[in-house]
């Protein structure tokens, strides 16, 4: 406790980690208070009593607004436009060449292809935030002021503009603040649902004395999951490299081993995002009318549910991995740097080397990546309330689990430049970013 104490005094010594930290909660603090503004022409005090309730996939997008798509708010839309504008360009930079080179120019490319996700994030906005119009007037209609004119462009104009200044807080704490801002903002969102989750969950097992110790084994499931999203994040697979002897001069270099660390899940969280928009279409083209195929793909609780989205989500965790991972680029780097695989020929036999390793632990960690995925609805299926449930895996989790590392390090690597001890007793924290290629 007193280490624990006299590390919090050493972040707090730190002018620049003080700084970093407090504009991330100032940030933090107008998102969460945006969230609680509703649209014009909704009538706060009518919603309120008929709360615009979601269910199955719907739940789950207010989960990472934290909570403004049930409170019609300005930032009901939250900073998903945006993320799923990323991903898009993201997989242009693999699949299309202009991107590709744009990509490859450096800082002047990066801002280049930041520029187009904005664009394309005003686009999807203007999408979405038409769908939850729609959405509105079919679950929230006595709510909507009939005397409002223009209330669907005028909802139109203010999500757009909440979702653009969510994402430009986001872009300003990871430039100014702690962490990346994006994927802080969404965990803010979930973890601002926490408190209310467990509240409900325990006021529904207080209601018998027994539930209460199911409360508390619920819990210690909760907490090994978590251990279990670490250990999924973290995981990597070591292959050996030797470097050949090299003497220049009266010196000499190389010559010793080291390890090319293969990520047991390189893909990330990006198979599961993939896979509930491939589910979600069906209820985005019946706009939330209930049908018996909208029903199939928005009840998590469904088995035929689980078993497809367990499906998409490896077919997208190897999809995802190949488009991300180059075997022959690292074949490539080991052989310019004298590298080599001990056993095995350089170039191509390297390339394929390194692939099948891949492949090999690829499918485990997508088998425990569908595995996360469909938690919430075993955890249901079990009796945990739907709020709760949420915590009990899925994308939500990883995400939190994800960002609170990326921090720690952060937080960490502050530390260890100014020479003092760090957040943890070996001094390393791991985050979740890939490692596509050895560094030199």
């Amino acid at each position: 406790m007193k280490k624990l104490v006299q590390t919090l005094k050493n972040i707090w010594s730190i002018e620049e980690l003080r700084s970093k930290i407090l504009f991330t909660l100032l940030m933090v603090l107008i998102y969460r208070i945006g969230n609680h503004i509703v649209l014009p022409g909704i009538n706060p005090i009518i919603l309120e009593q008929n709360k615009v309730q979601g269910n199955g996939i719907l739940d789950l997008i207010n989960t990472f607004a934290g909570g403004g798509f049930n409170m019609a708010s300005m930032f009901a839309l939250g900073i998903m436009p945006y993320i799923s504008a990323s991903i898009f360009m993201q997989l242009m930079t693999v699949l299309v060449p202009k991107f590709q080179k744009m990509q490859k120019e450096g800082d002047s490319g990066r801002k280049k292809i930041n520029q187009y996700t904005r664009y394309l994030t005003v686009g999807v906005t203007i999408v979405q935030a038409f769908a939850y119009v729609g959405y509105l007037h079919q679950t929230a209609s006595t709510a909507i002021n009939p005397n409002f004119q223009f209330f669907t462009l005028s909802t139109i104009v203010v999500l757009t503009a909440g979702t653009m200044f969510v994402m430009w807080m986001g872009e300003k704490i990871t430039d100014k603040g702690l962490g990346n801002g994006t994927s802080l903002i969404i965990m803010i969102g979930i973890l601002a649902r926490l408190p209310q989750a467990f509240t409900q969950e325990l006021v529904a097992k207080s209601t018998r004395t027994g539930d209460i110790l199911v409360f508390i084994i619920e819990i210690a499931i909760l907490i090994a999951i978590i251990l279990g999203c670490v250990l999924l994040i973290q995981g990597v697979r070591k292959v050996p490299v030797n470097y050949a002897k090299q003497i220049v001069g009266n010196r000499q270099f190389g010559g010793a081993r080291q390890f090319l660390p293969l990520k047991v899940n390189s893909a990330g969280v990006m198979p599961i995002i993939f896979a509930q928009a491939i589910m979600f279409l069906p209820t985005l083209a019946t706009l939330g009318k209930k049908t018996a195929l909208s029903a199939l793909f928005t009840d998590h609780r469904n088995l035929w549910y689980m078993l497809i989205y367990s499906v998409v989500v490896i077919g997208f965790t190897f999809l995802y991995t190949a488009l991300i991972f180059n075997p022959k680029q690292i074949a490539e780097n080991l052989k310019q740097n004298n590298g080599f695989i001990p056993g095995v020929k350089p170039g191509q036999p390297t390339a394929d080397y390194i692939g099948n390793v891949m492949d090999k632990i690829t499918f485990p960690g997508a088998v425990l990546l569908a595995l996360v995925g469909i938690l919430p609805g075993i955890a249901q299926r079990l009796g945990v309330t739907q709020s709760f449930s949420t915590f009990f895996g899925g994308t939500s989790l990883l995400i939190m689990v994800g960002v609170i590392l990326d921090t720690l390090q952060q937080i960490e690597t502050q530390l260890l430049m100014r020479q003092y001890d760090g957040l943890m007793k070996s001094g390393r924290i791991q985050g979740r970013q890939t490692t596509s290629a050895v560094q030199y």
